[in-house]
């Protein structure tokens, strides 16, 4: 157990290291979100109250976006790179290795988050008639959603490139039938019924909730409970398709 956490946490370190020293990727996850949740404010600056609907499930969805991009692709260049191969010629467990990474990229992803749930709120004047720590929390989730999901493409693509086309085949459908564009009670039935599988879909909604209700309801937190599972299959998943050889 204690060689376990070790090696875990080494990995982490490592990555933590490598993106210290990656300064347009650290400009890219911790600055973006908030740039463009300036921009959507500025674009409804004459209707507070849309920026208002719209902003708080944004603030998972921008982070979620980002971080998914960044962990598919940093984790990519370990695998077509041979660091991958070189660590599990090593005893070390193919969990050890997915936990260490989603360790390292998480935490960048929680400093992310926080960042941009606050400058929204002190800010930008963002008003969240709920809890605002759940709002931040819920984004946090997010975060780690999107760093599970990059964690597990990163498996089935051998470039760059391809894990870059994931964006349209995975991110992109679940950000259109997710509930926040349309609410999902008005979309074609099969659409509606698709958008309950995808884990999108609960993350938006727990933040939409989290604006139209002063408490935190039992709904709110199954739509937790349900992107954490997401969140732990995808990494069980991202284990499992971790091969011995590149």
């Amino acid at each position: 157990m204690i060689y376990h956490l070790r090696t875990t946490f080494a990995t982490a370190k490592r990555i933590l290291q490598q993106l210290a020293h990656d300064h347009r990727t650290i400009a890219l996850m911790l600055i973006a979100p908030g740039m463009l949740m300036t921009i959507l404010w500025w674009v409804f600056s004459e209707f507070d109250e849309i920026f208002n609907m719209i902003a708080p499930a944004l603030l998972g969805v921008f982070p979620f976006t980002i971080l998914f991009l960044v962990t598919s692709i940093t984790t990519l260049r370990e695998r077509t790179g041979g660091t991958l191969e070189r660590l599990m010629a090593t005893p070390i467990g193919k969990l050890d290795v997915i936990l260490g990474y989603a360790i390292a990229f998480s935490l960048f992803g929680i400093l992310q988050s926080v960042i941009t749930s606050v400058y929204a709120i002190l800010v930008l004047g963002l008003e969240v008639p709920g809890s605002l720590w759940f709002v931040i929390f819920v984004a946090v989730l997010d975060t780690l959603l999107g760093v599970a999901l990059g964690l597990m493409v990163s498996a089935f693509a051998t470039t760059e490139f391809q894990a870059v086309q994931f964006m349209p085949v995975l991110i992109f459908p679940q950000i259109l039938v997710c509930g926040l564009l349309v609410p999902l009670s008005q979309l074609p039935d099969v659409l509606e019924h698709i958008a309950y599988y995808l884990p999108l879909t609960y993350a938006v909604d727990a933040l939409n909730l989290a604006t139209q209700n002063s408490d935190i309801t039992a709904e709110m937190w199954r739509d937790v409970w349900v992107v954490g599972a997401f969140i732990v299959g995808a990494l069980g998943l991202a284990s499992l398709t971790l091969r011995r050889r590149s």
